[in-house]
């Protein structure tokens, strides 16, 4: 009962964590003990936002790799178990967004979007998966967002991308909760970040938004970490495949 969310002697690994809402999650979770792997693209993004949670006072360590390319994905996370140590907690943070109108989507475009935020869950979590199996011990979280459930224009590939998410989401719970692997997501609703810059500075977009949202209000980043801490400690042992959505409200709304 005292440790229902306690994250001490457990390590996770973020993927796409050098900065936005992944570097959040990384400093949520070390903040409840937990030992950080930061993972980005570039070795030396990730070297430094590791750095930058030591100087804080916590545990981590960067490892640089390609969430989309498979051998690369197998290679690091071998090394990381055999070097860092077990990942008991993995969150599949990495996504990007494009806007074209649909019918003038670029289809390489498309297929960028669709690896970083749906193939690379697969490959991630297909190699983590494995290792958690052996100790029949593990959480994985999945980061959903809206667009899971609703459509909106000139973001038809980020929608569906995240809509596979969530079924994936719900596929790997099946397979994997008889080894005592928790599968579950995060749904963002609209949060204040980097990524939404441009609808955060456009007023039109922002009076629809609070009309929208039961909050009325955009969500603050910070809003995101009790669910991924409460995702991967042991109060959610017995939640499985659950679409987890920190939203304001929205969906709730008609």
């Amino acid at each position: 009962m005292e440790n229902l969310f306690g994250l001490a002697g457990k390590r996770a690994l973020i993927t796409g964590s050098a900065q936005g809402i992944g570097n959040l999650l990384a400093k949520g979770l070390a903040a409840h003990g937990a030992e950080i792997v930061i993972n980005d693209i570039t070795q030396a993004r990730a070297d430094e936002a590791a750095r930058m949670l030591v100087d804080m006072g916590y545990k981590a360590v960067g490892y640089g790799f390609d969430v989309t390319h498979g051998g690369e994905v197998e290679q690091a996370i071998a090394h990381i178990e055999q070097s860092v140590g077990a990942i008991d907690i993995l969150i599949n943070n990495a996504g990007i967004q494009r806007r074209y109108p649909f019918t003038e989507f670029p289809e390489a475009e498309w297929d960028r979007v669709i690896d970083v935020n749906q193939k690379s869950v697969f490959l991630v979590s297909k190699q983590v998966a494995k290792y958690m199996m052996a100790r029949r011990q593990g959480k994985i979280i999945n980061i959903c967002s809206m667009q899971s459930e609703l459509g909106r224009k000139t973001i038809t590939p980020y929608a569906a991308s995240k809509g596979a998410v969530k079924m994936l989401t719900r596929g790997m719970c099946v397979e994997l909760a008889e080894y005592n692997i928790q599968v579950n997501g995060i749904a963002p609703g609209y949060f204040a970040t980097e990524m939404t810059s441009a609808l955060v500075n456009d007023e039109n977009f922002s009076a629809w938004l609070y009309q929208r949202t039961p909050a009325a209000r955009w969500g603050r980043p910070e809003e995101l970490i009790g669910a991924a801490v409460y995702l991967s400690a042991p109060a959610s042992d017995f939640v499985n495949g659950h679409v987890l959505f920190v939203d304001g409200g929205m969906l709730a709304a008609v």
